[in-house]
């Protein structure tokens, strides 16, 4: 049996890249929150349905519970990064973080959509596990390009995965029609992986993005509890999720035209006599 000098000298002389930091363990509040939704999705939804409960569609308390958890994974997102600034983050840090992200902004929504697909009225399965197919490969595709392509301090190339993540979520709870849910969750997962700058959530903004998800959370839970008026309250925060997903991208093309056209102008002045 190993003496206890020995076994504290061990874990003195760990490896840093294996200590976890203060940002890690928040990385990791995401990747259980992720997996806590597909959990939600699992048993609240998807069961009752196979099953033949009588509550049939999406069961709000189940459906609010798993889309509140990506929102919680959404804050842990945001708070990670934030942290590792201020403090420090392990050298397994940016690893950690594509991992969780997976889990809570790829796998989470994807198998939200592949559930829609089948208790849904007027959804098409094998339709639907395509569109959730293309949400998944969007993510992974995104979070790879994020690991290997440096882009301007303060902006994210593509949509960011908690964002396209929730947009996907919105569209489904939106209850569209299934032909135009499909089309714009495929929009979201363009989106993801095209060149459109989206600013980082830093300062103002990052107060701005934590005061949407703790008010989306209050949606969904008046919602879930089927308070007066919760079903137009959820309805209208979806589509300003949408509305913003839309008008961002805007705004970010605008911006570089107006960029490329003063770029133009600098060089034009400076090739004059």
């Amino acid at each position: 049996m190993p003496d206890v000098d020995e076994v504290e000298d061990d874990a003195e002389e760990m490896p840093l890249s294996l200590r976890l930091s203060i940002a890690d363990t928040l990385t990791l509040g995401n990747a259980t929150c992720g997996f806590m939704a597909v959990y939600f999705t699992t048993t609240g939804i998807l069961i009752p349905h196979l099953t033949g409960s009588q509550e049939s569609g999406m069961a709000r308390h189940s459906a609010a519970t798993a889309v509140i958890l990506m929102l919680c994974a959404a804050i842990f997102d945001l708070f990670d990064g934030l942290v590792a600034r201020k403090l420090r983050s392990s050298p397994m840090g940016a690893e950690l973080d594509n991992l969780s992200d997976l889990i809570s902004f790829g796998l989470a929504p994807a198998y939200f959509v592949l559930v829609y697909g089948m208790v849904a009225d007027d959804a098409h399965q094998r339709v639907a596990a395509v569109g959730a197919i293309v949400v998944l490969l969007a993510v992974v595709l995104r979070l790879a390009r994020f690991s290997c392509v440096t882009v301007k301090d303060g902006t994210f190339q593509g949509m960011p995965s908690p964002f396209g993540a929730l947009t996907v979520i919105s569209i489904v709870l939106l209850e569209l029609p299934f032909v135009a849910t499909l089309l714009a969750i495929v929009g979201v997962a363009w989106l993801m992986v095209s060149r459109v700058e989206y600013p980082k959530p830093r300062g103002p903004l990052a107060g701005a993005v934590l005061t949407w998800i703790v008010l989306a959370m209050g949606l969904l839970a008046a919602w879930a509890f089927d308070a007066p008026g919760g079903q137009l309250l959820l309805q209208t925060g979806c589509a300003l999720q949408l509305v913003m997903g839309a008008v961002i991208p805007l705004f970010a093309t605008a911006r570089r035209v107006n960029n490329f056209r003063d770029n133009r102008r600098e060089a034009r002045a400076a090739q004059l006599p």
